[in-house]
Formats: C-alpha cells, structure tokens, sequence
C-alpha cells in the first residue's frame, strides 16, 4: 500500500492549476490518476523554465504521481475510449465547463448510465444555477469576483492580485475533500454522485469567513473586512539587519512583549489590553512595534521572542526557504530523478501517517507517456490500442499525431 487512496482510479480531464492540483493531492495519497489529456497537451506544459519542451517547472509540481494518456474526445475513436474507461473508474474529474462536457457526451447524467457508482466532479468557474454560468473563469478572475484586489491593497491604492495562485489552489483542496467525501459515502451505501465545486462560490466562501465582519449582521454593525488583516501597516516588520514576522496576538504575548522591550505602560493601556482594543486601534499597535524592532538585529528578536514564546519567524524568500533549518530537519524538500529531465527538487509529502504512508511513485509525465500502459490496464486489447494511436483517437509519447 503507498497511501490512504491506495487502489481509488481517477480520470483527471483537467488542465492548468485548479484541476491538476486537487489531483496532484489525491494522486500523492495513493490515488491511481490517469491524467488524460488533449494531443496538444495541458497548457502548464509551457509555462516556467525547463529543459525540455512541455515540461516545465509548474508542470513538474502539478502533476507528479500521475501517468498521462493523450485521448482526442472529439474524435469517435478517443470518445468511446473514454466512456469504456469509465465503466472501471472510480472518479472522473474535469474543468471544461459542464455545457461542453455534454457537448461531448460526458455529462453525469453519461457518465451514471455507464457507471452508476462514479464519483463525477466538475471544477469550473461558477455555478450552474446563475447568470455567469457559462463564462470561462481564471485565479485572477476570481479574486477579482470576491473583492480579494480591493482586500489585498488594504483600502488604499490600487488594487493588487495576491502572488500565488491561491483561487486555483483553495479550490483544487475543497475539490478533493469533496471528493474525499463522496468516496466514502459510496463506501457506506453503494451510491456514486455528482459533486459541482464551483470557483467563484467556493473562493467567495474562503474569504468572506474573515471578511464579511460587520456585514455579518442584519443590518450591519460596523463596515465589512476584518481591520487587523487591512491595515497598512500588516506587514513584516523590519528589524536592524533583516525582517521578522511576528503576531503579538494574545493578551498574554501583548504583556510579554512591553516587557521585554521595556514600555510595561503600554500593557494596561486602554487601547491596547485585549484583543478587542488592539484590534481597534490595531494602526496605533502596529505603529509602536514597527518603531520597536529597528532597535535590534534579527538574531537578538528571535532568541528573544522564541525564549517568551511569542511567535516570531525570519522572512524567507523561496531560495532561502530551502536553507531554512526547519525544513532540512523534516526532510521536506526531496530530490527525484526524473528519467528525462534530470535530478529534480520537489516539495515532499507534508503530512505523516502511522499506518498508510503516501510515497512519490512517479515524476510528472511526459505527453502520453502511459497511453498505450493506461489503456491496457482498462482492458484494451493490443490491436485495439493499435488502432487508436493510428487513428489519431489516442497519441504515445513515441508516436506523431495522426497525418
């Protein structure tokens, strides 16, 4: 067994980032994913350095664990593959929105009538009963939709994307807990189902846990965003020679703090003795520990603050992160060979399981690499196969489309 999903078959008909990494989640628990693709290929291929061509960084993340068979669903050779695919899966997974699904004869109406116990679960922009329906959706599309722009520029200037795609990736987890969930619900009663994880929806349901605020009362009691996360001034703070990350959070860590730096008037303050007063006055807050940490180097902060127990961390960037002691001590960056693109550096698996340990079987794929391999493991003949990659229907990493 190498994890939880041991044994569990998914049809990824994804692409990009939302899709693929809630199967790069699954696929890392063990899930035996077929990433089928399209012969030109998911569109990540191309995006970020690489040494070969389609496989690039952001592929390499997104899609390790995986073996990918290339079927062209418009043509009536690679569409039947599919549906006869379908009949032994356990989950089908796509991001096409569902109107073109149907166009292809997949909807999950389809797909129950040749598998009643498939898990089908649609990851697209919004859901089906409003009037974006229909619209094609990204990251960036969707934290504009939520007023994440707005929250990220604190109220003040321009509005600003934040810099990871952190719409595609919430989703891609609610995707394959969803998932997660209906797989045992089947357990329990035999019954597969259809499970819709729209983007806009979703993303709106992350953030608005924060910032709905005042509005979460009728009528509002107060303005919407949750003041301590906007204000300007929440940022890292700059210390003699670096910059640390702090959250002088509790009442507790407030009092420790005016200690140590030597203003204990500052720890029976009005303003300043709960939670409630800091995160009313949070500019005043930020604005004496901002005039604070200057006085001494990083080094002296973290012994400090590590010693009173407040939480403090050195700002990484993502080279230094790969020095950082935490992470080599945990082993959580791991080194794989990849059999054409070389030694690789990967983010390891996080978690850790007593019994059901998830393990890295396969480096990302390269464009149909396991066509002919996935399509005999459905029970595809030989000559079948034959056909298929002849046709066109389907492509191997070792044959050139069709004419």
């Amino acid at each position: 067994m190498t994890g939880p999903l041991d044994g569990v078959r998914i049809l990824d008909l994804s692409s990009n980032f939302m899709g693929p990494y809630a199967t790069l989640l699954l696929a890392d628990m063990g899930a035996d994913v077929s990433k089928v693709e399209s012969p030109d290929g998911d569109t990540t291929r191309g995006i970020g350095p690489c040494r070969n061509p389609g496989m690039s960084a952001i592929f390499l993340h997104l899609n390790r664990n995986k073996r990918s068979l290339v079927l062209d669903l418009k043509s009536e050779g690679g569409n039947a593959a599919l549906k006869r695919m379908i009949r032994s899966a356990d989950v089908l997974l796509y991001s096409l929105r569902p109107k073109s699904m149907a166009g292809l004869g997949l909807s999950y109406e389809d797909a129950r009538e040749i598998n009643p116990g498939i898990i089908y679960c649609g990851v697209y922009g919004f859901g089906q009963g409003g009037p974006y329906a229909d619209r094609p959706a990204y990251d960036d599309l969707i934290q504009a939709a939520v007023g994440m722009p707005v929250l990220q520029s604190r109220k003040a200037g321009p509005p600003e994307y934040v810099a990871t795609a952190i719409a595609d990736r919430v989703v891609g987890m609610a995707a394959t807990s969803a998932i997660s969930m209906a797989l045992y619900r089947r357990e329990q009663t035999g019954h597969g189902q259809e499970v819709q994880v729209p983007m806009f929806e979703t993303f709106a349901h992350f953030v608005l846990g924060d910032h709905l605020y005042g509005h979460t009362f009728s009528p509002p009691i107060g303005d919407w965003g949750y003041a301590r996360m906007m204000n300007p001034d929440r940022r890292p703070y700059r210390t003699l020679d670096g910059y640390v990350g702090t959250n002088i959070y509790t009442d507790r860590h407030w009092r420790r703090f005016c200690e140590i730096t030597d203003h204990p008037e500052r720890a029976d303050d009005p303003r300043f003795a709960t939670v409630q007063a800091r995160t009313e006055n949070i500019a005043l807050v930020n604005e004496f520990v901002a005039g604070v940490f200057p006085t001494r180097t990083t080094a002296e902060w973290l012994a400090l603050l590590v010693e009173a127990d407040i939480p403090i961390i050195e700002v990484n960037t993502p080279e230094t992160l790969l020095d950082d002691p935490h992470m080599k001590e945990v082993g959580f960056f791991v080194e794989q060979e990849h059999p054409t693109e070389g030694p690789l550096r990967m983010p390891g698996i996080p978690q850790r399981w007593s019994e059901t340990t998830p393990e890295l079987r396969y480096p990302a794929p390269r464009l149909g690499e396991h066509s002919a391999e996935l399509l005999a493991e459905y029970g595809f003949s030989g000559s079948e196969i034959d056909d298929l990659l002849s046709s066109g229907a389907a492509q191997d990493a070792a044959t050139p489309p069709a004419g």
